[in-house]
Order: structure tokens, then sequence, then C-alpha cells
């Protein structure tokens, strides 16, 4: 730590948060918490109040909020905001971030910009074709599913389930396009997410996977198999990646996917500077490789590290079990941990029902958990992987046998 960051007690004079997300704003709110007294800026690129962006896809997306901004007082707290200013620019040596509006001086920064939708090519300045990552986008798409319009959705991921979900709610005609084999390619082994697809026809929702978007025209997407889908309008969910390109030559370290590359207290490659959810990634020790975590959890869990950081606490290394919910299709679907080094899957209960799990393993330890509609064993997963638990996969098969009574 630097002799900056160490003045006055250990504490810095001015903490410049960049990115009024989940992860800008908690940052912000623990550094008070834990007692910072220096001042405290939070920037934001948008012109809102800082706002929360799991509602966005829900409740605000289908008129049933206005709004989804967080209940904080910033004038209470002392937090100074500054919206509707992009960062433009950062030059460590100076300690100033350069913005749209002129350079902010820093004593410590802390890089919480976020991830940004990634775009389809061609796609760009089509009328009719929409992003869902921000209010305005929110707002842009709610009169869209009010007119009930035919809608096209490119891409079955996370948010494209979930988009597909308010829209069939909103009485809409939905197809949603995918390029790969099946829902949640990226994300989930085949196996696991096959039971996934029948979801859409039941809601009324037709999928096409092995569907690549040739182009878009007024009123149809135009797949590579010369096959038209009437679109009175298309929602692009294929991704998102960090939103660093401002960071080009400041030498902050960036990885292959252009996130942040922190170390496992959250600092960056350059002093006095930290960076923290979706633009960054950490090492894992516990899953034993660098992570990069897109979902609103790790946003709230990261500002406390930072924040204890800069407070000049020693926390212990960043390393939490990442977490994660969906709700599409009517069902409630949650993620805890990691799998990519799982060398064995236990299922718990029929994936054609209703509700079931699936547990992943590595050497008998519980490692990840998705479960659809049962709570309670994502619940109990979630403390038996954050201590390395030993499981006994014949009884942890049982769907009916508590999963902390599953134990080797």
């Amino acid at each position: 730590m630097s002799e900056q960051t160490q003045a006055r007690g250990g504490t810095a004079r001015r903490v410049v948060v960049v990115g009024a997300g989940m992860a800008g704003v908690q940052t912000a709110v623990a550094l008070r918490e834990q007692g910072f007294a220096g001042g405290v800026t939070l920037i934001g690129a948008e012109p809102h109040q800082p706002y929360d962006r799991p509602p966005l896809s829900k409740a605000v997306l289908l008129g049933k909020a206005e709004g989804s901004a967080f209940d904080v007082d910033f004038e209470a707290l002392g937090i100074e905001l500054e919206l509707g200013r992009a960062a433009t620019g950062l030059r460590p040596e100076d300690h100033e971030l350069d913005t749209e509006r002129g350079p902010v001086a820093y004593d410590v920064l802390v890089i919480a910009t976020g991830a940004e939708p990634i775009r389809l090519p061609g796609a760009e300045g089509v009328p009719g074709v929409h992003l869902l990552r921000t209010l305005d986008d929110a707002e842009r798409l709610r009169p869209v599913l009010a007119r009930q319009h035919d809608i096209v959705v490119v891409g079955a991921g996370w948010i494209g389930a979930e988009f597909a979900t308010a829209a069939r709610e909103a009485g809409c005609a939905v197809t949603v396009v995918e390029a790969a084999d099946r829902p949640l390619a990226g994300a989930l082994p085949a196996e696991v997410a096959a039971p996934m697809t029948s979801w859409y026809a039941d809601s009324g929702a037709e999928l096409r996977t092995h569907a690549r978007v040739e182009r878009i025209e007024p009123g149809a997407v135009v797949l590579d198999d010369g096959s038209r889908v009437p679109a009175g309008a298309v929602v692009v969910g294929i991704g998102a990646r960090p939103a660093t390109a401002w960071l080009a030559g400041s030498g902050i370290e960036l990885g292959v996917h252009g996130e942040v590359l922190a170390d496992d207290h959250l600092r960056t490659s350059v002093p006095d500077v930290y960076a923290v959810g979706d633009c960054a990634s950490f090492p894992s020790g516990r899953y034993e490789e660098r992570l990069l975590v897109h979902h609103w959890d790790n946003a709230l869990q990261g500002p406390r590290t930072v924040a204890a950081n800069i407070i000049g606490q020693t926390p212990v290394a960043y390393d939490p079990v990442p977490y994660f919910w969906s709700e599409q299709f009517g069902r409630f679907v949650q993620y805890v941990g990691h799998h990519a080094s799982a060398d064995t899957t236990v299922w718990r209960g029929d994936p054609e029902g209703a509700a079931w799990t699936v547990c992943w393993l590595r050497e008998g330890r519980l490692v990840a958990l998705l479960a659809v509609g049962r709570p309670r064993d994502l619940a109990q997963g979630r403390r038996l992987i954050e201590a390395g638990t030993p499981m006994n996969p014949a009884l942890l098969s049982d769907p009916s046998r508590p999963l902390k009574e599953a134990t080797a």
C-alpha cells in the first residue's frame, strides 16, 4: 500500500469509485459502514439515480415498477454523486481519472464499470433491434411488449430466457433463436441444459436451436438457412463483456476477455487502484483458477473486501462461492459454486418434473449445485461447498433426504 493510501492514519483522503451499479454503490456504502471518514465520490455514466439491474427484465419491463433505484441516502452518508459522467481514461501516474467533463483527482480509485452487452454484428442502427442492460433499454422495450409485437430473441442464455418469460407474460408471440444446440450452452453441460429446452414450448415460446442470424430486415430476422422469422421487434441477448475499453493505455493489466486482472484482494496491477464486480476477475484458491463472475452476488460481496483494504485492515483473500438466480418460465433457478473441475455429477429428483437439483462433486466434495424449485437444497449446498464437507453420492441422490444429511 502506498504512502498516499496510508495518509491520515491509514485512511485515504479521497476515494473515487467509477461505476454506479451494484458494485460501485456497495463499495461507497461499505466504506462508510466500515468507518472511512475521507471523501467518497461515486461517478456514473448514466444520468439516472443508481439502480439495481435484476428488476429490469421483470417488474420494470412489465410496467409493474417504474424503476429500481437503490434505497441509499447518499447525501446522509456523505457520498458525492457525479452522474451522467462517463470515464474516458486513467492516468495512474498522476492519480487522475479522465471523464467527459474533465479530470478527477483521486487518492484511491475503485473501478466498478461493470459489463456491457455484446452487440449483434450488422444490427447496429437497424430499427426495432434492442438490448436489455440499462433502465433506458427497459423503458424502450416496455411499450413494445404492451403492443404485443411478434418478438424474436437472439440468444437462449439467462437474459434471453428471462426476457422471453416477460414477453410471453405480456402476451407477445416469442421466437428464441440460438446458434448452439441447446439453451445455456455456455453456462451448463448438455445433460443439465437439456431438460430446460421444453420450458420454452410449455410457456408458448418457440425455441429454434442451431439457428444463426444472417441478417435483420424490417419486420423479420433472416437465419443462415434462409428462413425468415417475423419480428416486430428483436431483442439481442448474446452475452456481455467487461466495460473496460476506456482503460486502454492506462497500464492496468487486462485479461483475454477484457476484464481487469485483480489479485486476491481485488487490487489491480497499478498502485492505489482496485477493481470489483463484472469488470474484474480474481484468482480463486477454492477453485484453483481465475474467475470472472458476471452476477449480482459478486457485485454485492466484493465491495466489502475492497473497503477493508482501503481502510487499512487486512481482510482474508476474496474467494467467494459464486451464486446467482434466474426466474424463467414459472421456475426459480438457482446456481451456486463453479462446476468446471467436477469429476462426478449427482441428480436429485426428476429433471422432467417441477423441482430437481444437480450436484457436482470433486474428489467427493460438493463444488457446485443447480437447484430448480428446491431453494432448501441451494441454501444447504452453499454451506456445504463453503465448508468443503465430504459427501456420500448414494445419499445425495435421494431427493427426500435433506442435503445436509447426505454427508460422508
